[in-house]
């Protein structure tokens, strides 16, 4: 049972609610992952190819249950090539191939590993399961599915925190509570970003609580999913069906994120550090000069605007024009002065004298741009309109810091109450901020309650986080966990098929202290994940799905990863990390189909050739060559992205333009790289593309098209230059390079290429 969508929810739970109570009358079940991680023995005996680490071991000790063994070591060609594209999501360089092949030393693999954890593609790699994780996206979502122009803040971070090997443990208690943390700085700070990936609504007429009620909703399945493995969400608006899991237990955990507001601060770049801090003093000196004459005006219609919108909200439904005012306040504020949704209300509540001097600042400007409903014959006698144009022009002439989304303890405290079937304007009793009873207790030391549950998360007394994070981690590396509904540990939820290996992999995360790159170090290495990924005959009847691991699994590459693989091939990928999210090349219909809200205007050059990492997301219309290969709906929470094998993906390898510019720019490098020669080209395209050189039967076939192709004259006037080229007026060198262009066409949509063998 895994709902996302809260009118699902509410339809399918509450139809079922009588139901639901009597089943949970029954006698409570210790269900396997409530129980605390114990580690196995798992003492490797001498070293071999076949047993490396405790992995084999317990993996081996199933198998000899059904006298079967591990299939043997992969060659060394498909070795670098798949632990380079689990480790860093790119392929690895026909040099780098060669050097690991001639390297004779025992510890080469072990080498090649940490060379590649070490690599700074490694995070954005890891960045992308994450990101999936918290469904993020550079929009909004609903109807208008409205900008978030720094939402990349929170992806830089992550990037770096995965980079640096931040502990699993840290790594959570920033993202979850970083702003509570005494002194936090503000990478901590920005880290609470994880939080803003949810869902906003600025369309007119939206009710603010109800859409901030949708975020903490969203928010605490988020927690319950990713940390606990557990569909909390079936919790809301009555008992769970099948878990332990009570819904004033839900709203215990919601209790523990409803004390939060969003906001963004500013955070300046290190480029901007200087400069801003430099110019500062004269920005204000000159605001100054051009408020001082009006500012007695200036207050005293200000306080008379503030006290309408108050009353609004304090006695909503008097004045629809007011109540109005009172809503943009809180809707239009995050796309308007790019602080976060509801924060210009929880400014105006606010004293004056508590007001800090950006919250003043940012009030200010709004005010004067849309507070002239107020008396609109006073504001164009003091010309108040002219005064917001200067102060915008003002603002124009001097660098301003970079802003970053993040969370912060909310301004006025909220008292959490249980939400009768689901309905926050159903009151139900008061809650306070607690867990589920059938995990351990925290150890509630008096602090915020965000912070108390994030350390609660991590701390090793509780059962169900090293185990569902070592899960998720076994799925990248293996192409699905030993529990294979990552999503969901509970009752409904898949027994692990390795329960000791689950259990000894959990234990030694915590016992490493919570070592992330140390976790993938012991799996890549291990015997089990090293085997050929060949079928065996003897076990094709016994296990098809190979869930006792008899082998390694050939899985297609993630969509960000085939788009990468392309690129990074054909020489045109820009490697450059960080910064906003860019638009690579798509046809602007695309966009057009959801609801026409943005255009798609393609970035310049080099920018749209950046990792798909970067690509920007719409969560109306997400990049349409991503959803071709599988990527996930960015409205909701993905644990486990499918896998599927259709003809669009293989027309979009085929036919898409981009596919057909990398084959280009690949032949240009071919042609570039290679000698005058057939065989000498054929064999460096094959390395480039599959860092293995063609078999003799490959090369006969693809020298047969070759021929055909160098026969089309046709096409010899058509084929465009690479980016950086000029054009080619040759009829002879156009034409071997358009035959040489559909040759490498074919390796690009090769299934092998788009594989992880």
């Amino acid at each position: 049972m895994n709902l996302r969508n809260a009118s699902s929810i509410l339809v399918t739970c509450c139809a079922t609610a009588p139901f639901v109570m009597a089943a949970r009358a029954a006698e409570p079940i210790e269900h396997w992952s409530f129980r605390p991680v114990q580690r196995p023995a798992a003492n490797a005996p001498i070293q071999s190819d076949a047993v490396r680490n405790a992995i084999d071991v317990l993996v081996q000790r199933r198998l000899t249950t059904l006298e079967l063994n591990l299939s043997p070591e992969a060659d060394p060609v498909t070795l670098i090539r798949r632990v380079t594209l689990d480790l860093t999501g790119l392929l690895p360089l026909p040099e780098d191939v060669d050097a690991f092949v001639r390297d004779l030393r025992p510890d080469r693999y072990e080498r090649l590993v940490d060379r590649l954890l070490a690599s700074p593609h490694y995070g954005e790699k890891w960045a992308r399961p994450w990101l999936d994780l918290c469904h993020y996206a550079d929009t909004d979502g609903y109807l208008t599915d409205q900008l978030r122009p720094v939402a990349w803040r929170y992806r830089a971070w992550l990037v770096d925190a995965l980079n640096r090997n931040q502990p699993y443990d840290e790594f959570t208690i920033d993202q979850l509570a970083g702003d509570l943390l005494p002194k936090a700085s503000t990478e901590q700070r920005i880290a609470t970003g994880f939080l803003r990936q949810t869902l906003s609504n600025r369309e007119g007429g939206a009710t603010p609580e109800e859409f901030r009620v949708k975020q903490i909703v969203d928010r605490t399945e988020m927690v319950g999913t990713i940390w606990l493995g557990l569909t909390v969400g079936c919790a809301r608006c009555h008992d769970h069906k099948y878990d332990p899991i009570e819904q004033r237990e839900f709203f215990g955990l919601y209790a523990c994120l409803n004390n939060a507001d969003e906001i963004n601060i500013d955070a300046p770049l290190p480029h901007e550090r200087t400069t801003i801090a430099d110019s500062n003093n004269e920005y204000r000196r000159r605001q100054r000069e051009l408020i001082a004459p009006l500012e007695p005006n200036i207050e005293e219609l200000r306080k008379r605007w503030e006290a309408k919108c108050l009353a609004a909200h304090t006695d909503p439904g008097k004045d629809h024009v007011w109540d109005r005012q009172w809503e943009l306040l809180g809707l239009v504020w995050g796309g308007g002065l790019g602080e976060g949704q509801l924060e210009g209300q929880e400014i105006v509540k606010r004293p004056w004298p508590k007001r800090t001097p950006r919250q003043k600042h940012d009030l200010l400007h709004y005010f004067l741009r849309s507070g002239s409903i107020v008396d609109a014959a006073r504001f164009n006698e003091l010309n108040l309109n002219q005064l917001h144009t200067d102060l915008e022009t003002l603002k124009n002439e001097f660098p301003q810091a970079t802003r970053a989304p993040v969370m912060r303890a909310a301004l006025t405290p909220r008292q959490t109450y249980i939400h009768e079937r689901g309905d926050y304007r159903d009151r139900g009793e008061d809650i306070e901020p607690a867990t589920p009873g059938c995990l351990p207790s925290w150890e509630d030391s008096g602090d915020a309650s965000r912070l108390a549950l994030a350390r609660w998360l991590v701390s090793p007394r509780n059962p169900l986080t090293s185990r569902v994070v070592v899960n998720r981690m076994w799925q990248q590396f293996f192409g699905r966990g030993l529990v294979v509904t990552t999503e969901d540990f509970g009752t409904r939820g898949e027994q692990p098929s390795h329960p000791e290996l689950l259990d000894w992999l959990a234990a030694e995360f915590i016992h490493s202290g919570w070592n992330v790159k140390a976790m993938h170090r012991i799996i890549v290495c291990s015997a089990t994940y090293r085997q050929a990924s060949d079928e065996r005959e003897e076990i094709v009847n016994i296990d098809a799905d190979n869930t006792l691991l008899a082998r390694q699994n050939a899985l297609r590459v993630p969509a960000e990863t085939v788009r990468d693989a392309g690129l990074a091939v054909s020489g045109l990928l820009y490697s450059k990390m960080g910064g906003p999210s860019v638009k690579p090349q798509q046809p602007d219909r695309v966009t057009m189909e959801g609801f026409g809200n943005h255009t798609w205007e393609t970035s310049s050059s080099p920018e749209c050739y950046r990792r798909g990492l970067y690509t920007f997301v719409i969560r109306t219309t997400p990049f349409a060559q991503s959803i071709t290969f599988d990527s996930p709906n960015p409205n909701e929470i993905c644990t486990r992205r499918l896998r599927s094998n259709t003809p669009l993906q293989a027309l979009t390898l085929l036919n898409d333009p981009v596919f057909f510019e990398m084959a280009e720019a690949l032949a240009d490098r071919v042609l570039r790289e290679s000698s005058d020669n057939d065989r000498d080209r054929m064999t460096r395209a094959f390395r480039l593309c599959l860092a293995r050189p063609p078999t003799d039967a490959e090369r006969q076939r693809l020298a047969r098209f070759l021929d055909s192709q160098r026969k089309q004259s046709t096409v010899s006037k058509t084929v465009v230059a690479a980016p950086g080229e000029s054009s080619v007026s040759d009829d002879d060198a156009a034409r071997e390079k358009a035959a040489w262009t559909n040759v490498c066409s074919v390796l690009l949509n090769l299934h092998e290429f788009i594989t992880r063998d």
